[in-house]
């Protein structure tokens, strides 16, 4: 198994940034514009992404735990083949001025192209909860940094 890491600093505390990765609101002004389901443990969330107007694919994440200013994990339970069953974590800690921001995609069977491709997303994606929670504005899709034919 492979997976995907990143670490980001945001000038912010910790539960700001918590209800920005917990909420469905929260997720949809940062990382896809279209995003429905119930924001608590057990809970299903739903991100579906397009370009130009048109639908590109999407997702469905079921809420695995959420404590806090602490952590946020999920489960995919429905996308790409490549997704299904990864588990995507967000782990706060406070660092002076900053909220960490560890960020883990679990569970990947083999690096295949297509992780390549979902690791830059997302590292775009979280400067866009960096910047949403520093400026007020994120660039969720469609609004997105697009990176190749796969956007």
């Amino acid at each position: 198994m492979v997976d995907i890491l990143h670490r980001v600093g945001i000038k912010s505390s910790l539960s700001v940034v918590y209800k920005a990765l917990a909420t469905r609101e929260g997720v949809a002004a940062w990382w896809t514009n279209n995003t429905s389901g119930e924001g608590r443990v057990g809970g299903t969330l739903e991100f579906s992404f397009s370009a130009d107007g048109v639908e590109i694919g999407g997702f469905e994440m079921k809420i695995l735990e959420l404590h806090p200013a602490e952590l946020v994990r999920w489960q995919v339970l429905n996308g790409p083949a490549e997704w299904i069953g990864t588990t995507i974590s967000f782990e706060l800690k406070l660092e002076g001025d900053y909220c960490i921001v560890l960020f883990k995609h679990q569970g990947w069977k083999e690096p295949v192209e297509f992780m390549h491709h979902c690791s830059t997303k997302w590292a775009i994606f979280l400067m866009s909860l960096k910047s949403l929670v520093e400026t007020g504005t994120g660039r969720p899709n469609p609004n997105d940094v697009k990176i190749d034919n796969w956007n």
